[in-house]
């Protein structure tokens, strides 16, 4: 492979990938709000600018059930009325795991979390947004 070649590490690392996608299955058995889910991969994936992933995540979403209006916003979610407040938690607590600045105070943001979901609940999504942070990563890592 030359320096400037896009690797391709599903022929490199095929078994770190699958174990990757495997925790997913596991995390679906927590039965969380699908929906949601959906929110904060996308989310995610438009912050870390990767365009494939954006494109699943938006086509999932669609196919189950989330609407193009709300989809179209969610670059802007804390402007709009769109979301519900334990979406906003979510997508706050999405945005502050996934840009990691110095300045944030957690704090906040988990109580925040606490008076929306579970300590199951926010363990899951905690999970979800280390997981698509790096799916993004090893995707964009790639182009």
């Amino acid at each position: 492979m030359s320096s400037t070649a896009a690797f391709d590490y599903s022929q490199v690392i095929p078994e770190v990938l699958q174990r990757m996608a495997s925790i997913h299955s596991l995390m679906e058995t927590y039965h969380f709000d699908q929906k949601l889910t959906h929110l904060v991969l996308l989310r995610s994936s438009q912050i870390n600018a990767c365009g494939y992933c954006v494109q699943m995540h938006i086509r999932e979403a669609r196919r189950d059930g989330e609407t193009n209006e709300r989809l179209d916003r969610l670059v802007i979610w804390n402007q709009v009325d769109d979301y519900s407040k334990r979406e906003k938690a979510a997508l706050a607590w999405t945005e502050a795991l996934t840009r990691l600045e110095r300045d944030t105070n957690y704090s906040i943001l988990r109580t925040n979390l606490m008076e929306h979901f579970s300590d199951q609940e926010v363990g899951i999504l905690t999970a979800t947004i280390a997981m698509i942070n790096l799916w993004n990563r090893i995707r964009v890592s790639g182009h």
